[in-house]
């Protein structure tokens, strides 16, 4: 087995390395930034496939790596993780019925609720004793759902026509045009940004470039967050006009190792 994933706050990247390793412990996992992912996936006729859902749909940056590798895919036996902040109706079957498109084979779904990373709009945001007890039952359905696969029986959320129905009505009509294209609303407040270049190295579409310690874009953001919860001033917003809270996988993490 091979772990594929997109992460933009390390929930999916934790997912795919998780449902992994439970799988078996030699199984290594690729971002699909990795420069070695392409021959890797040529290698291995299983794949875990993990991304974080958006208004129901797949980022676009994922969409294009797909199709730009639309050959890969084929025969490939295929089990999709969706991680998400509260809904997705299908997003396992989304990504699922691309995949297929492209010849491969979906052997089920999971969707797996996670600390919302969507870090400057206050709806989702949960106390941080929730957010932990949210990762700690991901890990418990993501143990179950590899003792499923193994048992020939996987999970199958988000992959039928009711979800599909559920997807398109609870969100896609309604927002699916805001991943159609990048989004060119990426925004640095100047007075809080200190010209670091982090966000320039974290940025998986090249989109952010740091000249004389001023932020630049290009207009090709994936909504991702990643530049936004690893800022150290909480300087860049996309969706709302301030920080509420950086969601990294790691500080939920960290909090349940502290507690054992």
């Amino acid at each position: 087995m091979l772990g594929i994933y997109f992460s933009g706050t390390g929930n999916s990247r934790y997912a795919a390395e998780l449902f992994c390793s439970e799988y078996d412990e030699a199984a290594k996992t690729f971002s699909i930034e990795d420069a070695g992912v392409v021959e890797a996936v040529k290698q291995d006729d299983m794949l875990v496939f993990a991304y974080p859902v958006q208004y129901s749909t797949v980022p676009k940056i994922l969409r294009e790596f797909i199709r730009d590798h639309k050959m890969l895919w084929k025969h490939k036996k295929i089990f999709i993780i969706a991680t998400m902040g509260l809904f997705s109706g299908d997003g396992a079957g989304i990504l699922g019925r691309l995949l297929q498109n492209c010849g491969g084979i979906i052997l089920g779904g999971l969707h797996l609720q996670m600390p919302d990373s969507i870090s400057d709009v206050k709806a989702l945001k949960r106390p941080l004793e929730k957010n932990k007890a949210l990762v700690m039952k991901a890990e418990e359905k993501i143990k179950k759902a590899v003792w499923l696969v193994k048992s020939g029986k996987p999970p199958q959320e988000g992959i039928g026509v009711l979800d599909r129905m559920a997807g398109f009505l609870g969100q896609r009509l309604y927002f699916g045009h805001k991943t159609k294209n990048y989004s060119d609303q990426l925004r640095i407040d100047e007075n809080k940004c200190i010209g670091c270049g982090k966000c320039e190295k974290l940025c998986p579409m090249k989109n952010i470039k740091v000249t004389d310690k001023k932020v630049v874009t290009n207009g090709q953001c994936t909504m991702c967050y990643r530049c936004i919860n690893h800022c150290p001033k909480q300087a860049m917003t996309l969706l709302g006009k301030a920080v509420v809270e950086q969601s990294l996988i790691e500080n939920y993490l960290r909090m349940a190792e502290h507690d054992i």
